[in-house]
C-alpha cells in the first residue's frame, strides 16, 4: 500500500555477469519487468555501440514480418494468436531466423511477381479476345460499305469506301473510290478517348476512319483490372507511313496495340486459340493462388510468435548496449535501478537465467549509495492507471513525493458530478462504461485511438457516471424533471381562506403566488429527506434559489479540497523530516486560510442554520468584503454578538503569516550558514599545521558573497509575483465565468522547482559534516533563496483567492448543464407531448429520437468533455499545487509485456 500513496523506494545495484550468461539474465530482467537500466556509455554514439550490428538484424528481421503481415492481410489469412510466454532464442538462433525469414521473403515475392505477370496475361487475352469479338462487327461494317480493289496484301486489305461514310455515327473519313487501306486495333482507357480522337483528327485531318465501341466488362475482368473502363478501337488508314504515325500516338496515349488476321477464318482460329490460353492462365492462376496461401497460412501459425522473439531479442541486444564490457571481453558490468522490496525477485531471475545459460558463474548483485535521485514508481492495476495517468500528465512526482493519484480517486469524478449532476445523464454514462468494460477485449481490436482512450479511461467514467447519479439525486434532477419521492415540506391548503389570504379569485388574479414560511402547515418544519425539495422544479425563483445555493456549495468544496491538499503537504514534511518547513510554512499556510476562507464557510453555514427573514438577512459576500476592508458601520447587519471582534482577531492574524512566510524562513537560514561559516573559520585556524590556509582562505570568499540583500529581493519579488498574480488570474477567471481552461500561475512553477530543489538541500545540512561538502550545499545564493521564498509566499497568499474563485466553475457549469438539459425538454420533448393531432404519434418518435440525439451529443459528450476539462484543471492547479511538486522523471523498467502490448 506505500506504492499507492507513495513512489516505492528504489535503489542503485550494479551488476556482474559473464559475457554468455548475459542474454539469459537479461530476457529473464525483461520478463520479470522491474529493472531500468542505466545508460553506462552516454558519449559513445549509437552506431559504435558494441551490439549495433544484432539490432539492425533485428530491425531488418521485423521489416520482413511486417510484410508477411501485410500480405496476410490482404489475403484474409487469420494470424494465430501468440502464446502466453515464448521463450526468447539464443544469440546463435539470429542467424538461423534471418535465414527463415529472408528465404520466405524471397519465396513470396517471387510468387507474387510471376502471380502479376500471369494476371498481365490474362488481362491481355480477355482484351484480345473482346476485341477480336467486336471487330468482328466492324469488319462486317466495313465490307457492307467498302469494295475490294485487288487482292489484299499481308498487312493491308483494299477497301472502296463510299460517298456517306461521313456521316455516319463514331466515323471520320474524308476519301471515297477505290484506296488500298491499312488498319490499326487495340483497347485504350475510355477516359483517354476524347482525347486521343482530338488529336488524331487534328494531324491526319480526317483521313481516317475510326471505329471504336465500348468493352463489356465481366466479373472476372473487373476483378483482375477493378473498375477501368475500356474502349475496343480500329483505325483505318492509307499508306504505312500514316500507320506508323498512328502507332506513336497510340503509344503516347498509352493505348494496347494487338495484331488482328484479316479473314474471318483467321479470326476464329485466333479466337479458339485465346480461349485456350485463357484457360490454362486460369488454371495456373489458381494453382500460384492455393500455393501462396499455403505459404501463408504456415507462416501465420508462427507470426507472432517470431514478431516477439524478434522484438525481445531487439531490446536484449539495446539493453546490452547500455552496458559495459571489460578488456577481456568476459564480464559485462551494468547499473539498474529497481525497487527495494523485489530485490530478492531480482537475484532469482538473475540466477535462472545463468542457469539457463549453464554458466558456472553466479551474477553479483552490488548494491550502491548514490546521490543521484532515483525514478518514481507507482505500482498500478487497470482500475488505477487511469487515474495514474491523469497525475502523471500534469508531471511526474519528485521522488518519494507523496501520490495524489488514490484521492483524485474520490475527489476528481465527484467534483466532475458537481458540474454535470444529473442522474439520468450519469445513468447513461454508467450503462456506456459498464458496457465499455465488458466489451474491453474486443475493442481493442480496432486499434484506434479513440477507443484506446476510451477504453484506458473506463473506468474514470464509470465513476464519473455513479457520482452523477449520486449528485443528480442530490440536485433532484432527472432529464431536467424532478421526483417527489419522499413528499414534499411544503404544502398549498393552508395559504387559502381560513387560515391564509387566498381565496380562489386570487389564483385568477396573480400570475405568481408566494408561499409564506409562517403560515402555519405551510411549512412543515423538516427539510426533505435526501437532496432539494421538489416543490422548487415549479417555482419561479428556483433559478435565483439554485443560483444561491450552488455558488456557496462550491465555495465550500473548493475551500475543503484546498485546505485538503496543505494537510497532505504535511504528509511530505514529515516524510523527508523537514520539521523548521511545519512549522515556517506549513502552519502558517493554514491559519492564513483557516482565517479568512475557513470562517467564510462558516459564515455560509451558520446563516443556513439560523432563521432570518430574506429582508434582513445580511449578504455574506458583503459581511467578507466589509471584513476586509474593516468596515463596521452601524447600518450593516450583523449574523451574531461579538462579531466585529472576531473578524478583526482574524483578518490581523492572516496578515501577521505573511511576514512569517516571507521572512522567517530565509533569516533562519542565514543563520545556519553564519553559524556553520563560523565553525569553517575555526576549524581552519586549529589546523594550520600541514594545512595551506590560503586555499581555504579563497575558497570561503566565495562562500561571503551571499549577502542579506539577496535575500530580502528573492523574498519580495516572490510575494508580489505571488499576490499579483493571483489577484490577475481572479479576475480572468470570474471575467470568463469559469468556462475557459487557464492556466494561471504556471510560468513561475519551473522557476520555483529548480530553486525549491536547491534550497531543500539547505534544510537538511548537518553543521558537523566535512568542509567540502558545506562548499557544494552553499552553491544556492541566499538572493535566490529569497526570490525563492517571496514566490512561495506570494503564490499562496493571493492563490487562495484566485483559486477560491476558480472553484465558481462547479456553480457555472452545474447551472449550465441544469439550464441545457430544461431547454431540451421544452423546445424538443414538450412539443411532441402536446401534440394532439392524427400525426401526433410520428411526430413523437421524430421529436424523440431528436431529443436523444441532442442529450448525447450536446449534454453528454460536449458537456461531459467540459466538465472533465475543469475538473482536469481544478485538480492540476488549485489542489496539486499546494504539495505536489511533479519534478521527478518515470521510472521505465525493461518490460517484455509492455513492449508486446504496444505492439499489438
Amino acid at each position: 500500500m506505500s506504492s499507492l500513496f507513495r513512489s516505492e523506494e528504489m535503489c542503485l545495484v550494479q551488476l556482474f555477469f559473464q559475457t554468455e550468461s548475459a542474454h539469459n539474465c537479461i530476457s529473464e530482467l525483461g520478463h520479470l519487468g522491474l529493472v531500468q537500466f542505466k545508460d553506462l556509455n552516454p558519449g559513445v554514439a549509437a552506431f559504435q555501440r558494441r551490439f549495433v550490428k544484432e539490432v539492425k538484424k533485428c530491425e531488418e528481421m521485423e521489416r520482413i514480418l511486417r510484410y508477411l503481415e501485410k500480405e496476410m492481410v490482404k489475403s484474409n489469412i487469420v494470424i494465430a494468436a501468440t502464446k502466453e510466454k515464448e521463450m526468447v532464442p539464443c544469440a546463435r538462433d539470429v542467424l538461423e531466423f534471418e535465414s527463415t525469414f529472408e528465404k520466405l521473403e524471397q519465396e513470396l515475392r517471387e510468387i507474387n511477381r510471376n502471380h502479376a505477370a500471369l494476371r498481365q496475361n490474362l488481362i491481355e487475352l480477355m482484351d484480345i479476345d473482346s476485341l477480336l469479338r467486336m471487330t468482328e462487327d466492324f469488319f462486317e461494317e466495313a465490307e457492307s460499305l467498302l469494295t475490294y480493289s485487288e487482292p489484299p496484301s499481308e498487312d493491308s486489305v483494299s477497301m472502296t469506301v463510299s460517298s456517306h461514310i461521313t456521316s455516319r455515327r463514331n466515323s471520320n473519313s474524308s476519301t471515297s473510290g477505290a484506296l488500298h487501306l491499312s488498319f490499326i486495333a487495340g483497347v485504350i482507357k475510355q477516359d483517354r478517348f476524347p482525347a486521343f480522337e482530338k488529336v488524331l483528327w487534328r494531324l491526319f485531318h480526317g483521313n481516317f476512319v475510326l471505329r471504336h465501341a465500348e468493352m463489356q466488362a465481366t466479373e472476372e475482368l473487373q476483378a483482375l483490372r477493378g473498375a477501368v473502363k475500356k474502349d475496343v478501337f480500329i483505325i483505318f488508314v492509307q499508306g504505312d507511313h500514316v500507320r506508323e504515325k498512328i502507332r506513336k500516338v497510340c503509344e503516347g496515349f498509352r493505348a494496347s496495340l494487338y495484331s488482328c488476321p484479316k479473314t474471318l477464318y483467321e479470326r476464329k482460329q485466333m479466337s479458339n486459340s485465346v480461349m485456350t490460353q485463357m484457360q490454362d492462365l486460369r488454371m495456373i492462376l489458381r494453382r500460384t493462388e492455393e500455393y501462396r496461401a499455403g505459404v501463408l497460412t504456415r507462416a501465420a501459425e508462427h507470426v507472432q510468435e517470431w514478431s516477439s522473439k524478434v522484438k525481445k531479442m531487439k531490446a536484449i541486444y539495446y539493453t546490452l548496449n547500455l552496458c559495459n564490457i571489460d578488456i577481456t571481453q568476459k564480464l559485462i558490468v551494468a547499473e539498474i535501478w529497481c525497487p527495494v522490496s523485489d530485490l530478492t525477485l531480482v537475484q532469482s531471475a538473475l540466477i535462472k537465467g545463468s542457469e539457463q545459460s549453464g554458466s558456472s558463474v553466479t551474477p553479483v548483485l552490488n548494491r550502491i549509495q548514490t546521490q543521484q535521485t532515483p525514478p518514481t514508481f507507482n505500482r498500478t492495476n487497470t482500475f488505477t492507471e487511469g487515474f495514474q495517468a491523469i497525475i502523471d500528465a500534469y508531471g511526474v512526482g519528485t521522488y518519494q513525493e507523496i501520490n495524489p493519484a488514490p484521492y483524485t480517486i474520490v475527489t476528481f469524478p465527484f467534483l466532475f458530478a458537481v458540474m454535470f449532476g444529473d442522474c439520468g445523464h450519469g445513468l447513461v454514462m454508467t450503462l456506456f462504461a459498464v458496457w465499455v468494460t465488458s466489451q474491453a477485449e474486443s475493442l481493442r481490436k480496432w486499434k484506434n485511438e479513440l477507443t484506446d482512450v476510451v477504453i484506458g479511461g473506463r473506468y474514470i467514467i464509470l465513476l464519473m457516471g455513479m457520482f452523477s447519479i449520486y449528485t443528480g439525486l442530490i440536485y433532484n434532477d432527472c432529464f431536467s424533471k424532478s421526483f417527489n419521492i419522499f413528499g414534499s415540506s411544503w404544502s398549498v391548503r393552508p395559504m387559502f381562506h381560513p387560515h391564509g389570504p387566498w381565496q380562489n379569485e386570487t389564483l385568477h388574479e396573480y400570475h405568481h403566488l408566494q408561499l409564506n414560511p409562517f403560515v402555519p402547515g405551510v411549512y412543515s418544519g423538516d427539510p426533505y429527506v435526501f437532496g432539494i425539495d421538489p416543490v422548487w422544479n415549479i417555482a419561479s425563483n428556483k433559478l435565483s434559489f439554485l443560483n444561491s445555493f450552488k455558488m456557496k456549495m462550491s465555495v465550500i468544496l473548493g475551500v475543503s479540497h484546498m485546505l485538503f491538499g496543505v494537510a497532505l503537504s504535511l504528509v511530505n514534511f514529515v516524510h523527508f523530516r523537514k520539521f523548521q518547513d511545519i512549522f515556517l510554512q506549513f502552519v502558517p499556510q493554514l491559519i492564513f486560510m483557516l482565517s479568512l476562507f475557513g470562517y467564510l464557510i462558516f459564515l455560509i453555514l451558520y446563516k443556513w442554520c439560523i432563521t432570518l427573514r430574506s429582508e434582513m438577512a445580511p449578504s455574506i459576500l458583503l459581511l467578507f468584503i466589509n471584513m476586509m476592508l474593516f468596515d463596521y458601520q452601524s447600518e450593516h447587519v450583523l449574523l451574531y454578538r461579538g462579531q466585529k471582534g472576531v473578524q478583526i482577531f482574524l483578518v490581523l492574524t492572516a496578515v501577521l503569516m505573511v511576514p512569517v512566510l516571507l521572512l522567517v524562513k530565509p533569516f533562519l537560514i542565514y543563520r545556519t550558514r553564519m553559524k556553520t561559516r563560523h565553525q569553517v573559520f575555526g576549524n581552519n585556524l586549529n589546523d594550520q599545521h600541514g594545512t595551506d590556509t590560503r586555499s581555504s582562505f579563497s575558497q570561503h570568499q566565495k562562500d561571503e558573497m551571499v549577502s542579506m540583500g539577496d535575500i530580502f529581493v528573492y523574498q519580495a519579488i516572490h510575494t508580489i509575483e505571488f499576490c499579483l498574480g493571483c489577484i490577475s488570474n481572479t479576475a480572468s477567471y470570474l471575467r470568463l465565468w469559469a468556462l475557459s481552461l487557464a492556466h494561471a500561475g504556471l510560468s513561475c512553477r519551473s522557476t520555483c522547482t529548480v530553486f525549491g530543489n536547491n534550497l531543500n538541500d539547505q534544510h537538511g545540512t548537518d553543521t558537523r559534516s566535512s568542509f567540502s561538502q558545506h562548499q557544494k550545499d552553499e552553491m544556492v545564493s541566499m538572493g535566490d533563496i529569497f526570490v525563492y521564498q517571496a514566490i512561495h509566499t506570494i503564490e499562496f497568499c493571493l492563490g487562495c483567492i484566485s483559486n477560491t474563485a476558480s472553484y465558481l466553475r462547479l456553480w457555472a457549469l452545474s447551472l449550465a448543464h441544469a439550464e441545457l438539459s430544461e431547454v431540451l425538454w421544452r423546445m424538443v420533448l414538450q412539443v411532441g407531448l402536446k401534440i394532439s393531432s392524427g400525426m401526433g404519434s410520428l411526430m413523437l418518435v421524430v421529436l424523440f429520437a431528436a431529443f436523444a440525439v441532442l442529450t448525447v451529443t450536446v449534454l453528454l459528450i460536449m458537456e461531459g468533455l467540459s466538465a472533465f476539462l475543469h475538473a482536469l484543471r481544478l485538480h492540476w492547479v488549485e489542489f496539486q499545487n499546494k504539495f505536489y511538486e511533479g519534478s521527478g522523471y518515470k521510472f521505465t523498467p525493461l518490460s517484455f509485456d509492455s513492449l508486446l502490448k504496444t505492439q499489438h
